[in-house]
């Protein structure tokens, strides 16, 4: 079983990168998994301006970046996304790299590690929404950490309670992935 880390913030000077390294971190000790750190920013997904809707083009892109995006996402079973909050919703270019492919998201867990002043919880609300239009399963644990209690000069500096969620995460968000994989998907 693989899992993606998505790190979805593609600012520059962004605190998202310490986060996803904390979440790799924590999951290299995991038996039985492989998860890996997926760098949002690396694949440069064009803004979405195809005519064909990307769940008809049945992985058959226009641009490369998209095309190189695709294959990497559909090599995963699972993911955790790790997300910022914006404006009180979703980082614009995870939305954006999200809506530029269809099927392979489809019938897949996810688990989710936001940051943010409120934790970055409503980003995750709207993820849970957004996420369920391709039937894939939001793993009910998940890590929210404020940036202003939880992160210093060098990065995230998670409270000790923490690294007890994220493990929690991983467990459920390795079962679901698990049980989807062994159901035949539609």
């Amino acid at each position: 079983m693989k899992i993606g880390i998505i790190l979805g913030s593609i600012r520059e000077g962004r605190v998202g990168e310490s986060v996803a390294r904390w979440v790799a971190e924590q999951a290299a000790s995991r038996e039985g998994v492989t998860y890996e750190l997926v760098d949002l920013k690396t694949f440069d997904v064009p803004l979405l301006t195809s005519a064909t809707v990307p769940g008809a083009a049945n992985k058959q892109y226009d641009d490369e970046r998209v095309t190189r995006w695709s294959a990497a996402i559909d090599s995963y079973d699972g993911f955790v996304f790790v997300t910022p909050e914006y404006n009180h919703s979703v980082p614009g270019g995870l939305k954006n790299a999200f809506d530029s492919l269809g099927g392979e998201w489809a019938d897949k867990a996810v688990a989710f590690v936001s940051y943010g002043a409120e934790g970055g919880v409503r980003a995750v609300e709207h993820w849970r929404q957004i996420v369920a239009n391709f039937r894939m399963f939001g793993v009910r644990q998940q890590v929210s950490l404020s940036t202003f209690a939880e992160f210093d000069d060098d990065g995230v500096a998670p409270a000790e309670r923490r690294t007890r969620e994220i493990a929690t995460v991983f467990d459920q968000l390795e079962s679901a992935t698990r049980r989807m994989s062994a159901e035949p998907r539609a």
